[in-house]
């Protein structure tokens, strides 16, 4: 059986992502930003005063990495832990002030990254690969057959 990388799905999807990581790094740096903090933010302007635990079960990433990540964020002024005032043992992410304050240029960072990449599409062949995305992700999700 010969591999063929042009006609891989994951190698597709990891070159492609690389692509958007590269894209929004260039455009989020300026801000003091970076895209291992980006999903963690993103969570935080949807919903502040998540856990620890509510990140890495919504970014499905290791509870290390969330760790070393928030570390990362409170250095960098962007969130403050504080206790949880119903459970002893849990603390409660929330973001600073200034990092409310950059919610709006970073999105647009993002919007204008999605949009140079997918340029080359037009909008019915961007529904059409984000709705096939969307069911990649759910059925992965279900039950981790990708583990």
């Amino acid at each position: 059986m010969e591999f063929v990388k042009e006609e891989s799905a994951g190698y597709l999807v990891n070159h492609m992502a690389r692509i958007f990581a590269q894209g929004l790094s260039s455009r989020i740096k300026p801000l003091g930003l970076s895209t291992g903090t980006f999903p963690a933010l993103l969570e935080l302007w949807d919903q502040d005063g998540l856990t620890q635990r509510d990140l890495v079960k919504r970014l499905d990433i290791e509870q290390a990495t969330m760790a070393n990540t928030l570390n990362r964020m409170a250095r960098d002024g962007l969130v403050i832990r504080k206790k949880d005032p119903n459970d002893g043992r849990a603390q409660r992410i929330w973001l600073t002030d200034h990092a409310r304050g950059l919610q709006e240029p970073a999105v647009a960072a993002a919007m204008a990254v999605n949009d140079a990449a997918l340029a080359g599409l037009d909008p019915q062949e961007r529904q059409l690969l984000m709705s096939l995305m969307r069911r990649v992700i759910a059925g992965a999700a279900e039950g981790n057959p990708l583990k």
